[in-house]
């Protein structure tokens, strides 16, 4: 019945409006037709709402089916429910103000869905770490195949790829079949055959940097090149390959670096410059100082040859004990990928 005020249409019992759940019987019969594959919604939903468009979808059409029902668990921030009152309450918009979207996402699929997700600043952390090495991993290798493209065969043949190749691509793709037909278990997904195969890369591309053998070093190109389409099968199921080149995406990261640290690049390059100068003068003691500055900023500072470049990483905490702008201390950094 409608309450004094409200829309209503008559009815043989009186005025009345439709009720929330038959909206999205309705909605879904309009868009989807009475039998589909996949309805979702929060947990809270299941009863009596889901219950409710059950039994009326089923009342309006005895052929009504819906495949798989997939409800989500709620998020938390730091273990707290989130609501306004709390104050604890965080939009998307102000979280990819400081996080890369990309790596809001890699958080939010790195638990299961059904499961409760524990918004914290730690986890971002981890997470734009972890898409990090994933895309600079990725833009190694394709720049390395860019290089090395003349020598690749363009006979029409499959491609010839090492034993540890082959093993790489089929735990690949055993995995990723096996872990989301167990009811999406893309957490699962990020760690095992996945982080193995960024390994193995890695490992290939320092492989070409040495003296090899043609055949040798074709079986390494041609082995790097099949690993790479794999990965990025996978990363473009989940909606973790980036929209533009891994080099734009990097350069997106380090910025939101720079902007959590209350930085920008220039003073990081300044602060390098005057490292460079304190190690020049063998003052190694104050040139660890520095980097663990930058660090516990959340900037990694690594030195190769005689050259000093950056990178984000998890902000590690110092013996004083470092505080971000969010007010919370940072834990020392976990054993990501």
């Amino acid at each position: 019945a409608a309450k004094p005020g409200e829309p209503s249409w008559d009815s043989p019992w009186g005025p009345g409006r439709p009720g929330w759940h038959i909206e999205c019987s309705a909605m879904s019969a309009h868009y989807l037709s009475f039998k589909f594959d996949i309805h979702g919604g929060g947990l809270d939903l299941i009863f009596p709402h889901h219950e409710n468009e059950i039994a009326q979808s089923c009342a309006a059409c005895e052929e009504s089916d819906v495949s798989y029902w997939m409800h989500n668990g709620h998020v938390t921030n730091n273990n707290e429910k989130m609501s306004k009152s709390l104050g604890n309450f965080f939009t998307i918009r102000q979280i990819t103000e400081r996080y890369h979207p990309l790596a809001l996402r890699y958080f939010l699929i790195n638990a299961h869905y059904r499961s409760p997700l524990n918004y914290s600043i730690v986890q971002l952390e981890g997470a734009s770490d972890a898409v990090f090495y994933i895309y600079q991993t990725l833009k190694d290798c394709q720049d390395a195949l860019l290089q090395l493209q003349e020598e690749m065969p363009n006979d029409g043949k499959p491609a010839r790829i090492s034993p540890d190749a082959k093993e790489c691509i089929s735990k690949l793709r055993n995995e990723f079949q096996v872990k989301m037909s167990d009811d999406l278990s893309t957490s699962l997904i990020l760690t095992g055959a996945f982080l193995e195969a960024l390994k193995l890369v890695n490992n290939l591309l320092t492989m070409l940097k040495k003296k090899q053998q043609k055949q040798q070093r074709l079986l390494v190109i041609q082995s790097l090149k099949e690993i790479e389409k794999e990965v990025t099968k996978i990363l473009d199921v989940l909606g973790l390959q980036p929209p533009c080149s891994y080099n734009e995406v990097l350069l997106q990261l380090k910025e939101k670096a720079l902007t959590r640290a209350g930085l920008v690049e220039d003073d990081v390059i300044r602060l390098i410059n005057q490292r460079a100068e304190v190690r020049r003068n063998k003052d190694f003691l104050k040139s660890d100082q520095m980097r663990a500055h930058l660090q516990a900023k959340g900037i990694a500072l690594m030195d190769v040859g005689t050259e000093t470049i950056w990178r984000p990483c998890v902000p590690v905490q110092q013996e004083s004990g470092i505080v971000p702008s969010e007010g919370q201390k940072v834990p020392p950094k976990p054993e990501t990928a």
